[in-house]
C-alpha cells in the first residue's frame, strides 16, 4: 500500500507546482488597481504654451515618493522638480521647470494603490509641435520581471501557510483531538507556521523593489526597507510576524502539555486554546483584509470583516482537508482516524461552505457591482472559475460524505461483532513466535546467568517481532476497507481541486476589481472625449473608432485612431486598441494605411512604434494633399488572427 501512495503524493506535488508556475508565469505585472482616468495636459495633445505643472487624476488615492511622478524632455532629461503631491482629492501633481522648450514630452507615473499594489504607466504630449523623442514610454513595469514573479509566489506561499496552519490546528482540535501525537499530523502543523513565517519575511525583503525599481539587487536595501516599515502593507506583515510568535507558542502548547494530558484534563485546557487560536487565527486574517482589496472602496469598515470570515472559512475547510488527508494516508495503525472524527470535520467543512458562500456573495456583489463585469473584466472571469472550483469542491465533499456515512456503519457493525465474539467461548490460538518467546523465558530462568542477558535481549526482539507483525496485520486491516480507500481518494481528489482553488484565490487578490475597472474605463473614456473635443476645436485634430472582431479568441474589441493636426502635412498619429469594456488591449501589431481614392493616391502604409499597453504612435506621417481620405487599420490578435477595419475622414 505505501507504494501506491508515494506516487499519488508526488503527483499531488507536482500538481501544487504545475498550476502555481502556469499562474505565475503567465500572469504578468499585477493588474493596475487605481487607474489613471485623467491628466492634465492631456495624452496626445499639443499645447502652444508649456504647463506650468503635470497634473494626474486616478481612481483611487495612491501612495507617492519622490520618483512617483517624472517628466521627461525629448533627450530623457528630467524637467520636473521632483516634489509631486496631492492637490486635491485623487489628483496628483508635480510641478515643470520654466522656459521648456517645443517638442514631445514623455509622462511617467509609478504609484502604490489604496490596496497595496504597484501601478506604472506613461503618456506623450507636446509643446509647440510634436518632435522624435529618446525615451522608451514603455520601459518603465510596476509589479513585473523576476521580483514580480517571487513576489506572487511568495504571496501564494503565504495563503497556502495560513490555511493549512489554521485548518489542521482547528481539525486535531476540534474533530481528531488523538491526532496530537501523530508525528506526520504534527510536521504539517508545523510545516504551515513555517512556510507562513518564511513567506511574511520574503515579501517584507522583496516589497521595496517590487513597489519601485524592480531590480532584484534592492531586495537587501535597508534604506527600502525602512520605507516599507512605513506602509500600511509593511505594518500589516509586521503584525502578522508578531501573531505567528503567538501562534508559535500555541503549536507548542497543542503539540506538548495538551497531548500528555488525560482526557478528563483535556477540557480546559481545550476551552484556552480554542479561545487563543480563534484569536491569533482572527489576526492573521485581519493582516490581509487591513492592507489589500478589502481596505478601500466601498464599505470598508464592514468588507474587513466579512474577508477575516471568509479567509477563516478557506482555512476551516481546505486546511481541514489537508489534515484529514494527512491522518488517512500517514496514521499509524494504533491510532487511525476515527469515523466520529471524520463525521465532526465533514460538520465543520458544511458550515464552513456556508460562511464562504454568504461571505462570497458580498464580496462578489462589492468587487463586481454589475452582472457585466463577469465575463469583460479579468476579475469577473477569474471569480467565474473560483465559483466553478468551489461547486466542484462541493460536490467531491459530498461522495466524501457518503463515505464518511458507510465509515460510520462499518465501525458500528464490527463494534457489534467484536463484542459478540468476546463473550463467546473459543479455543485461544498461540503464534509460533510467541511459543518461541515463552521457551526462551524459560530457557532463560533456568539457564543460569551465564545465559540471562543473551535471552533476555533475543526475548526482546521477539516482543517487537510480535508487535510489528500485530500492526501490519492492523494496517492491512484497514487499508482493506473498502470505504476508507473510497474515502482517501474522495479527499484527495478535494484536495486537488484545493489547489488549484487557492490559486486562482491568489490571483484574484492581485486582479483589478471589475467595479474599479469599469469605473475607471468609463472615466477615461469620459476623459478621453472631452480632451479630443477640445484639441479638435483648437487644432482640427482628428479621431476615429472603429470597433474590429479578428474572429478568434479574445479577438473584439475597439481601434481608435487620433491625427494631429489633420492637414496636408506632417502629422502626429497615435493608435489606441481597447477591449469591448474600455481596458487598454496589447495586440501583437497594428498597421495603419491612407487612401485618397479620388486621386489615386496609396495606400501609404504608416507602421507605428509601440509606446505602452494598448497604445502606438508615429510622428512625421506625411499626408501629400487634402482631400476624403479612407483610412485603414490592420489589427492581428494573434499569429493567424488579424482583420482590416476602415473608416473615411476629411483630411485638410
Amino acid at each position: 500500500m505505501r507504494q501506491t501512495i508515494a506516487p499519488r503524493v508526488r503527483m499531488f506535488v507536482l500538481l501544487l507546482l504545475a498550476v502555481t508556475g502556469a499562474l505565475l508565469a503567465g500572469a504578468g505585472p499585477a493588474s493596475a488597481h487605481a487607474a489613471l482616468t485623467g491628466s492634465d495636459p492631456a495624452q496626445g495633445v499639443v499645447v502652444d504654451k508649456a504647463p506650468t505643472q503635470v497634473t494626474l487624476t486616478f481612481s483611487e488615492t495612491v501612495s507617492l515618493n519622490d520618483d512617483s511622478l517624472r517628466v521627461l524632455d525629448p533627450k530623457g532629461t528630467r524637467v520636473d522638480d521632483g516634489r509631486p503631491g496631492n492637490v486635491s482629492g485623487t489628483s496628483y501633481a508635480v510641478r515643470l521647470h520654466s522656459g521648456l522648450p517645443d517638442g514631445t514630452y514623455t509622462v511617467t507615473y509609478q504609484v502604490v494603490s489604496a490596496d497595496s499594489h504597484p501601478v506604472a504607466g506613461a503618456y506623450t504630449f507636446s509643446i509647440g509641435a510634436p518632435s522624435e523623442t529618446s525615451v522608451s514610454a514603455s520601459a518603465r513595469e510596476a509589479g513585473g520581471g523576476v521580483v514580480g514573479w517571487l513576489y506572487g509566489f511568495g504571496r501564494y506561499a503565504s495563503y497556502a501557510g495560513f490555511i493549512v496552519l489554521t485548518g489542521a490546528a482547528a481539525f486535531v482540535l476540534a474533530c481528531w483531538q488523538r491526532g496530537t501525537g501523530v508525528r506526520a499530523v504534527q510536521r504539517l502543523v508545523v510545516s504551515g507556521w513555517v512556510t507562513i513565517t518564511a513567506a511574511t519575511l520574503f515579501l517584507l525583503l522583496l516589497r521595496g523593489s517590487y513597489t519601485g525599481s524592480g531590480k532584484l539587487g534592492d531586495v537587501f536595501d535597508l534604506e527600502l526597507l525602512g520605507q516599507v516599515l512605513q506602509t500600511k502593507t509593511g505594518a500589516a506583515l509586521v503584525s502578522r510576524l508578531m501573531l505567528l510568535a503567538a501562534a508559535a507558542l500555541f503549536i507548542a502548547v497543542l503539540f506538548g502539555a495538551y497531548d500528555k494530558r488525560e482526557a478528563e484534563e483535556k477540557r480546559d485546557l481545550t476551552f484556552g486554546l480554542a479561545i487563543g487560536g480563534t484569536v491569533v487565527a482572527t489576526g492573521l486574517a485581519a493582516s490581509w483584509a487591513m492592507a489589500e482589496h478589502a481596505s478601500t472602496g466601498i464599505q470598508p469598515g464592514l468588507a474587513m470583516p466579512v474577508d477575516i470570515l471568509h479567509l477563516l472559512a478557506a482555512a476551516g475547510w481546505l486546511g481541514g482537508l489537508t489534515a484529514l488527508l494527512v491522518a488517512l494516508y500517514r496514521a499509524p495503525a494504533d491510532r487511525p482516524v476515527e469515523a466520529a472524527a471524520v463525521h465532526r470535520f465533514s460538520q465543520v467543512a458544511f458550515g464552513s461552505v456556508v460562511a464562504l458562500v454568504a461571505t462570497g456573495v458580498y464580496q462578489s456583489w462589492r468587487q463586481l457591482g454589475s452582472w457585466s463585469a463577469f465575463t469583460d473584466t479579468r476579475y469577473g472571469q477569474l471569480l467565474l472559475a473560483k465559483i466553478a472550483l468551489v461547486a466542484l469542491l462541493v460536490g467531491l465533499a459530498w461522495i466524501s460524505r457518503r463515505w464518511t456515512a458507510r465509515l460510520a456503519d462499518t465501525t458500528v457493525k464490527g463494534a457489534k461483532a467484536a463484542a459478540a465474539r468476546s463473550g463467546a467461548p473459543k479455543k485461544q490460538h498461540v503464534p509460533a513466535a510467541a511459543t518461541a518467546g515463552s521457551e526462551t523465558a524459560a530457557a532463560s530462568q533456568g539457564g543460569g546467568k551465564s545465559g540471562g542477558k543473551q535471552d533476555t535481549q533475543r526475548a526482546a526482539q521477539l516482543a517487537r517481532q510480535r508487535a510489528a507483525v500485530e500492526s501490519a496485520r492492523q494496517k492491512r486491516l484497514r487499508d482493506g476497507d473498502p470505504n476508507r480507500f473510497g474515502l482517501r481518494r474522495s479527499v484527495l481528489a478535494e484536495a486537488g481541486v484545493a489547489v488549484v482553488l487557492l490559486a486562482v484565490t491568489t490571483a484574484l487578490t492581485s486582479t483589478e476589481p471589475g467595479r474599479t475597472e469599469q469605473d475607471a474605463a468609463r472615466a477615461a473614456a469620459a476623459s478621453s472625449s472631452s480632451s479630443s473635443s477640445a484639441t479638435g476645436s483648437a487644432s482640427g485634430a482628428l479621431t476615429l473608432d472603429m470597433t474590429f472582431d479578428t474572429g478568434g479568441a479574445d479577438g473584439k474589441g475597439v481601434v481608435s485612431v487620433d491625427l494631429n493636426p489633420a492637414r496636408a502635412g506632417a502629422n502626429e498619429m497615435h493608435v489606441y486598441v481597447t477591449r469591448p469594456n474600455g481596458r487598454a488591449f496589447d495586440v501583437p501589431e497594428v498597421k495603419v494605411a491612407f487612401t485618397l481614392e479620388a486621386k489615386d493616391i496609396g495606400p501609404l502604409p504608416v507602421v507605428p512604434d509601440h509606446i505602452t499597453t494598448g497604445h502606438w504612435s508615429a510622428n512625421g506621417v506625411q499626408i501629400p494633399l487634402a482631400g476624403e481620405w479612407k483610412i485603414a487599420v490592420t489589427v492581428r490578435t494573434s499569429d493567424v488572427d488579424q482583420v482590416t477595419v476602415s473608416k473615411n475622414a476629411q483630411i485638410g
